[in-house]
């Protein structure tokens, strides 16, 4: 029997899948990998051409307009992230460069971010287009090149999309008198005594730390009263997921030593409550994460598009700083795109150096202000700022 499957969004931010009818060997749910992609590549096709923000929702004249340093033809191998190609900013990026460059053709191989840093290295792309790069990624690429990709950031993860890369929220129960909170109070609870963490593929012992900085009872973040020896039950996603990954890059400093205690969570598809597959919500979630959160005052997790129908209102968000001494944000779409707040995503393109010209020209229209209008109007990434472009645009020279 065919599975009519359709999404849910699940707290943590990865997706959790809804199927109407699953093999009776397991009516509730399926975690097998092919279920999973099918009821993915479904959900896909219903949010990928969707606007979640409006057009014109940021002014963008401070931005830099395109101007071509140099004409250019030929054709631009495009491989990787499929949010591009399940969305319309691929083809709004490939019809705006035209007007600038007729010449340009484009040939698109957009199945998984896992393939732009190898597609690079075996020379059948131009450009890899994708999340941060991993270290196994990165080490495939220095050793068949003996240096590394080129890397630009094109786009600011989404606000509320799963799967465009949303920034994270730090979660805990709404009785939970806490408020805000640091990433190194973050890497306190979620982490563990290390002797080093790594940033790409550069091993850096001065990263260590002992076990005197984990925290363990909310006591620890200034909680008084029944709060002050009351553990602290610290809620994740499977370490294979990139989601886990990059939370121990930003929080504990790439050491993938986490609090022994962590609760880790997998995606599945699930039938839904009343067979039809056809709904997205929260309360539809069985002993998830999110469900498991809601009964557990004293759970604190980190969650990907942690906003709308992914928060019930058993829980709250915190204002998350860099370090004690502020400024602390809160998750808000204005503080995602101003780049503020400590755990925005973003989404890269890797590509060979020296560039190629017409790469160079393509990286350059996407920065430009044309470039982020075309951000703008898919309505699920958020366009980057002008020092953000900035940035990107020396590193192109």
């Amino acid at each position: 029997m065919k599975l009519r499957l359709s999404l849910l969004f699940g707290l943590a931010g990865a997706l959790v899948f809804s199927a109407a009818a699953l093999p009776a060997k397991n009516a509730a749910r399926d975690s097998s990998g092919l279920a999973m992609q099918e009821a993915r590549a479904e959900g896909l096709r219903l949010k990928g051409k969707k606007a979640y923000y409006p057009a014109d929702k940021w002014d963008l004249s401070d931005l830099p307009a395109y101007v071509p340093d140099q004409t250019v033809a030929g054709t631009i191998r495009l491989w990787g992230s499929n949010y591009l190609v399940d969305g319309n900013l691929a083809e709004y990026w490939e019809k705006a460069f035209q007007k600038f460059q007729p010449g340009a053709k484009f040939e698109y191989h957009m199945l998984t971010t896992r393939a732009a840093v190898p597609s690079l290295v075996f020379g059948v792309a131009d450009v890899g287009i994708g999340r941060k790069i991993k270290t196994e990624e990165l080490q495939l690429y220095q050793r068949y090149k003996n240096r590394d990709p080129r890397e630009i950031v094109v786009a600011t993860g989404s606000y509320n999309v799963t799967g465009w890369n949303p920034g994270f929220g730090i979660v805990v129960h709404r009785d939970n008198p806490l408020a805000r909170i640091t990433l190194e109070q973050l890497d306190g609870i979620f982490g563990a005594e290390r002797l080093g963490g790594w940033v790409g593929t550069d091993w850096h012992p001065e990263f260590a730390r002992g076990p005197e900085k984990n925290l363990r009872r909310w006591g620890q973040l200034g909680l008084t009263g029944e709060w002050a020896d009351r553990a602290i039950t610290p809620y994740g996603l499977n370490q294979r997921y990139s989601q886990a990954s990059w939370m121990s890059d930003r929080i504990l400093a790439g050491s993938d030593k986490w609090n022994e205690r962590l609760r880790i969570y997998a995606n599945y598809a699930a039938a839904d409550a009343d067979g039809k597959g056809s709904s997205m919500g929260f309360g539809r979630l069985k002993r998830g994460l999110n469900e498991d959160l809601v009964r557990d005052p004293s759970g604190i997790a980190y969650v990907g598009s942690p906003v709308g129908p992914n928060l019930p209102p058993e829980l709250k968000l915190l204002e998350v700083a860099e370090t004690s001494a502020g400024p602390y944000y809160a998750y808000t779409i204005e503080n995602l795109r101003s780049r503020k707040y400590p755990l925005h995503d973003e989404i890269y393109a890797y590509c060979d150096a020296p560039l190629d010209p017409k790469v160079r020209e393509y990286l350059r229209f996407i920065l430009s202000r044309e470039g982020q209008e075309a951000v703008m109007r898919d309505g699920k990434y958020l366009p980057l700022t002008a020092e953000a472009v900035r940035e990107q645009l020396r590193k192109l020279d």
